[in-house]
């Protein structure tokens, strides 16, 4: 009966991980559209006569209204979902019904698309939790293998995000589980392996980023990277206070309409998106012009890396559908490059090489110090990049950055995050008609 079990178990996650797959394909496909959509926009917007500007901000401040609408009539469609992920594997919470597949594509698109500072991943994760937990019911699987089903799928959303199914993963596992039960690693392994299957039928086969091959750094350089983690860890820390300093003052103002107040913050990325396009969006082009090696004047980059460490939380605290990690990669990437920058003007010798590793070291570490998963960050940034070339760099670094956020006691943003999930949506899956509460 164990062995029967465990091959139902498997095949579900097949099943699963191939639904999940081609639709997280789609919602990537649909992204990558909209960035080009918003890119020629912003381009017309400059060559119109008049006020020009208040193009991209009508057209952001629409989609995050759109966006918002959608969440009142499916509350468990606002945020990353990641949170609610892992209450219902913890058992705080119910699993999501497939109701919030449609809401989550349809919103993180509009939201995404618009502009907002948001991630790709949280959406698609959450779209394969309720895949997943879908799915286990039409096998009749037991109540907690729904719930370790949805988690599976869900970290198969991740690896289908990023294209890296061992940090998918991982991230089920060391984020999401906390534990490496071999029956939830097999799951986890069949659904991330064919989901990122069938997405790269429909994508290609890709790493999200393109880096040109580089020499390790000399193992003298290490303590470099060390102290570098170590300020990224106390940046980690001030980045997550920041983040629920804003959904705590957002989500306590009562008297404005939440659908009023995402288009309001729409309204205000659409201004900095007119600026400057590459300082709004999921960040994936800034952060591929980093890692290409292209230069960029120290206050420019000290600018949008301001502009974004506060968008990106301003973004979240709209409560539309949209998650936290690709912001998080922009924003370490752009802080190594700042790092290496400032060290190179006080260097005497000719540092320039040193910017690439430090980006690459930034994204791991700041994503380590922000979510407390240093394993997946690692694992991520390597997958994403196909590079290993900075890989010890990497790990020194991550480790002291997610040391200095432990001893600052700050906790793991999706600890806060499904702390602050409303009563309503614990006791619920999704449906229409319950209360907008969960403001994380």
């Amino acid at each position: 009966m164990h062995m029967r079990g465990s091959v139902l178990i498997c095949v579900t996650a097949t099943v699963a991980g191939v639904a999940i797959g081609f639709i997280g394909g789609a919602f990537r496909w649909c992204l990558e559209t909209a960035d080009r959509l918003r890119i020629d926009l912003v381009d017309w917007a400059h060559a119109l006569p008049g006020p020009g500007w208040l193009v991209p901000i009508t057209a952001a401040a629409i989609g995050a209204a759109l966006a918002a609408l959608i969440v009142r009539w499916v509350p468990l469609a606002a945020g990353s979902g990641i949170q609610h992920v892992e209450a219902v594997y913890r058992g705080e919470a119910h699993p999501p019904l497939l109701l919030l597949l449609p809401a989550k594509f349809v919103g993180g698109v509009l939201s995404i698309g618009a502009g907002l500072v948001l991630g790709r991943e949280g959406p698609t994760v959450h779209m394969g939790a309720a895949i997943g937990a879908e799915t286990a019911r039409w096998a009749r699987l037991s109540d907690s293998d729904v719930r370790m089903m949805q988690t599976a799928v869900g970290g198969a959303g991740l690896a289908v995000a990023f294209n890296a199914p061992i940090g998918g993963t991982l991230f089920a596992l060391e984020e999401v589980t906390k534990s490496f039960r071999l029956q939830t690693v097999l799951a986890t392994l069949f659904a991330a392996a064919t989901a990122v299957g069938c997405m790269r039928l429909l994508l290609g086969n890709e790493p999200d980023f393109r880096v040109d091959e580089i020499a390790a750094p000399a193992l003298a350089w290490l303590p470099l990277f060390v102290v570098f983690g170590l300020l990224t860890g106390c940046l980690g820390a001030v980045y997550n206070r920041l983040l629920l300093w804003f959904i705590d003052r957002v989500g306590g103002i009562r008297r404005i309409p939440a659908i009023a107040k995402a288009a309001a913050i729409g309204a205000t990325i659409g201004l900095a998106m007119f600026i400057y396009p590459d300082a709004v969006g999921g960040g994936d082009t800034l952060t591929q012009l980093i890692l290409s090696g292209q230069e960029f004047v120290l206050p420019v980059v000290a600018a949008v890396l301001l502009v974004r460490f506060v968008a990106g939380p301003l973004s979240y605290s709209a409560a539309v559908p949209g998650g936290l990690f690709a912001p998080l990669l922009a924003v370490g990437a752009l802080w190594g490059l700042l790092f290496a920058g400032v060290f190179g003007a006080v260097w005497p010798g000719d540092v320039r090489f040193l910017a690439v590793p430090m980006a690459l070291v930034g994204m791991a570490s700041f994503f380590g110090a922000t979510v407390r998963a240093p394993v997946t960050a690692i694992v991520l940034v390597i997958e994403m990049t196909a590079t290993t070339a900075v890989g010890i760099p990497m790990i020194a670094g991550t480790a002291a950055a997610v040391l200095v956020a432990e001893l600052t006691k700050s906790p793991p943003i999706y600890d806060s995050l499904r702390e602050r999930m409303s009563p309503d949506l614990r006791r619920r899956s999704s449906g229409p008609g319950d209360s907008v509460g969960d403001r994380g």
